[in-house]
């Protein structure tokens, strides 16, 4: 029973979208598979904005600028809210692996769904904070468009080999 194995395989960062629109059960079962990630201690310290709107659309679009990011009809900003984040005795902050972890939940979800995703992390995170009236102790770390892909074709991916990656004491 492969099915997690064949989803990660096939799940890729899309860059290139059609204009169809994502429906609302699809966005429903993805917040929800958002809303179940794991966290440390159960913080769950994170706040995703979906945005669908045009000027929220315009907005994302001013913080980066490529051809393939305006096509997505729907995009998800994925913050971390700083004062809800476990840290370890050792100073360790986990609000990023926290965050980082429900983005890929949600990124398998769209997958599961039949829908592309791309995390962005090179963006204008202050203008984008700024733009979203975030409060002072949220942080985005990731934007992600969701939407059918244009060509879902599955590109070649390139990985490092077993061997290199991992070790038995």
């Amino acid at each position: 029973m492969e099915k997690l194995l064949d989803l990660i395989r096939n799940r890729y960062s899309c860059r290139g979208y059609s204009d169809k629109a994502v429906e609302a059960e699809k966005v429903a079962y993805i917040k929800e598979c958002v809303r179940l990630s794991p966290s440390a201690v159960n913080r769950q310290p994170w706040h995703f904005r979906f945005v669908v709107s045009k000027e929220g659309r315009e907005k994302l679009q001013s913080c980066y600028s490529r051809p393939w990011f305006a096509e997505a009809p729907l995009y998800v900003i994925a913050s971390l809210l700083h004062e809800e984040e476990w840290v370890r005795a050792d100073g360790k902050a986990h609000g990023n692996i926290d965050v980082a972890i429900a983005v890929e939940h949600l990124c398998l979800a769209a997958a599961e769904q039949g829908l592309g995703s791309c995390w962005v992390c090179n963006f204008d995170a202050d203008r984008l904070h700024a733009l979203f009236a975030m409060p002072e102790t949220e942080e985005p770390v990731a934007i992600v468009p969701l939407g059918y892909a244009r060509d879902p074709q599955v590109p070649p991916k390139s990985r490092k080999a077993a061997e290199d990656i991992f070790s038995e004491e």
